[in-house]
């Protein structure tokens, strides 16, 4: 089932959550909600799936309007971050309560109802534990069965909600990736909501990312990480070293430093601030090179192949006092020789620079 939204917009008392939201989600996509908490990602997911009514704009299922469509018939599976399983009901029971509870004339036979019930748990991987109750599961593998009621009732679009954000870190790792081959193997549209840039950009094929009840990005995760649109893009996704200064031709001056930039602001004297992932800043022991911005070596992180530097400079942001603290990622054998204290300098591959709108 394809959706759209067109121009969703709601409000709660004096706080607008949506402002004209317009998305289009083709057919058997998974797709990722992405945002810091309060942006509007789950009140969205919330308005597709019929639990809140928006204030103006339409949902579109399938090329039909269903604004005013009852959540029982909009065939929408929906998953809650804490699962919201029937504690006195077994695996096997909480998975067929959707069917169970049909109406008759619409409800499956005993023996469909047990077939469809442990196909779904094989599929989960939870066959074995069907007689259990969810206190004797673990938290991953209650979200599974959650996962498995919700595509009992054979849903048309499978809407996630924070679905691992229960977790700890290792089981997150484990059933994201399951999440990804049962989508793969099932091609139900899905849509989940996630605060968690790694979780998103792992698992969808787009991401939908939003701040302040508005869509600041869409693309695929490539996409949106290599070529932010926006400095907030920029700044959510992944770890990255801001540069503040004014247009000097070719160059960013930041304090004394003179920086080379890509070339999208090119007025001069123009404020500006410039983005450069750990990965695109280059170390430079030579002070007597002409480019790059004056630090000092605070700290170096020893991990596997690469290393992690932390550098501190008042050059970045001279103009308000501040401290800029930078990050570099480097192969090991490139960082060998820098010391705790020592000071370089930091010449970026490749700045990004966008019009500075707190200046």
């Amino acid at each position: 089932m394809s959706i759209q939204v067109e121009n969703i917009s709601k409000s709660f008392g004096t706080f607008a959550a949506l402002y004209g939201v317009s998305l289009d989600f083709p057919t058997g996509e998974l797709v990722a909600l992405l945002g810091p908490s309060g942006c509007g990602k789950t009140t969205l997911l919330r308005v597709i799936a019929g639990l809140e009514t928006a204030d103006a704009g339409r949902v579109i299922l399938d090329g039909e309007d269903a604004s005013d469509t009852h959540v029982r018939e909009r065939q929408v599976g929906f998953v809650f971050q804490h699962y919201a399983l029937f504690r006195h009901l077994t695996v096997f029971e909480n998975v067929a309560f959707g069917l169970r509870v049909r109406p008759r004339r619409n409800r499956p036979s005993a023996d469909e109802i047990s077939r469809r019930v442990h196909r779904l748990l094989d599929l989960v991987q939870m066959d074995p534990l069907a007689d259990r109750f969810p206190p004797q599961l673990s938290g991953g593998q209650r979200q599974r069965i959650a996962l498995a009621r919700a595509l009992a009732v054979e849903p048309r679009v499978l809407l996630l909600d924070e679905p691992f954000g229960a977790l700890d870190a290792q089981v997150r790792k484990e059933l994201r990736r399951w999440l990804r081959r049962l989508h793969d193997e099932l091609h139900v549209t899905s849509l989940f909501v996630t605060h968690d840039q790694e979780e998103a950009l792992e698992v969808a094929d787009r991401v939908v990312l939003m701040n302040r009840g508005q869509v600041e990005q869409v693309g695929t995760p490539a996409q949106i990480y290599e070529h932010p649109a926006t400095p907030f893009v920029y700044g959510f996704l992944g770890a990255v070293n801001c540069f503040r200064g004014r247009v000097e031709g070719a160059h960013v001056r930041v304090g004394e430093a003179r920086l080379p930039h890509d070339g999208q602001v090119d007025i001069q004297g123009a404020a500006v601030v410039g983005f450069a992932r750990p990965h695109d800043l280059q170390v430079v022991t030579d002070l007597a090179a002409a480019n790059g911005v004056d630090a000092i070596v605070s700290r170096v992180h020893a991990f596997g192949a690469s290393v992690r530097v932390e550098l501190d400079s008042l050059e970045g942001a001279a103009d308000r006092g501040e401290p800029a603290h930078y990050e570099v990622v480097m192969p090991r054998e490139r960082a060998v020789s820098l010391t705790e204290g020592q000071r370089v300098k930091l010449v970026p591959a490749q700045l990004r620079v966008f019009a500075d709108q707190a200046a």
